[in-house]
């Protein structure tokens, strides 16, 4: 592995939750090639297990876990399986998420709380679990996954982009709460990614027009790619980022400045 300097990752060890698909995978792909161990930590087990094979074949450090970030004995198993792997934790992606695509008014409370509970309890309860473990060891980073929905209102995703506005209040709050801990805490936005939840907007036939009207607003003239988000997430695991907290990132070919 080059020496990155700064953006070198060698000795530290990232959790990813949601890391056995998309922009997950992505993320630690990132992490893996800059020199971290990477705990893969996903509901299916059979998907996480081939990830991992495929990383450790690659010649990198990577473990995985079964984890359902709306528990909160399953989000301290993770962080112990990480700390036991891997001797640290000092990485945090909170990737894992759900969508569910309704008109407002069609949503269930069942189906509201569902995602509430995977994209910000599930973001919450990591970052909890962390805090002491990145204390003791005088710092860490927290990289948590909002979205485009973070910053636009999405007329058929309601609950998700709610949580995804909680996500990027949450970020500052910690950012804010854990600074005197040399805990930096920061949010990378997608815009749109190629990945199996936007897969419908990309292929069915009802959102022919959507899917049109979206990417004629990409400036980059493309939709995303799941490795397009690991620049930036190295960036903000490393030393590069020690003294930037509470930010938000879209990544997004332009999108939210066109």
């Amino acid at each position: 592995m080059p020496d990155n300097g700064m953006f070198d990752l060698t000795g530290k060890t990232a959790v990813i939750t949601g890391g056995n698909g998309g922009i997950g995978l992505g993320i630690a792909k990132g992490l893996a090639e800059a020199g971290a161990s990477v705990l893969i930590a996903a509901r299916n087990a059979a998907k996480t297990d081939a990830v991992v094979k495929e990383l450790q074949s690659q010649g990198f450090k990577a473990a995985g876990t079964t984890t359902n970030v709306q528990y909160e004995n399953e989000v301290a198993d993770m962080v112990k399986t990480a700390i036991d792997t891997f001797g640290s934790v000092d990485i945090l992606v909170n990737n894992a998420g759900i969508g569910i695509r309704k008109a407002p008014q069609d949503y269930t409370l069942d189906d509201w709380n569902q995602i509430m509970d995977v994209n910000l309890t599930g973001t919450f309860l990591p970052c909890r679990e962390v805090y002491s473990h990145m204390k003791a060891a005088g710092g860490g980073k927290i990289i948590n996954i909002g979205s485009m929905t973070s910053i636009f209102g999405h007329d058929l995703v309601m609950p998700y982009s709610a949580s995804k506005g909680g996500v990027v209040q949450l970020t500052k709050s910690i950012a804010t709460a854990w600074a005197k801990d040399n805990i930096q805490a920061n949010a990378i936005l997608p815009g749109w990614i190629e990945t199996e939840l936007t897969e419908p907007i990309r292929t069915h036939p009802d959102f022919k027009e959507r899917f049109e009207l979206i990417s004629a607003r990409i400036p980059h003239g493309r939709w995303g790619l799941p490795e397009d988000m690991a620049g930036t997430a190295v960036f903000l695991a490393s030393a590069a980022s020690d003294y930037v907290t509470g930010i938000s990132i879209p990544i997004d070919g332009g999108y939210v400045a066109f």
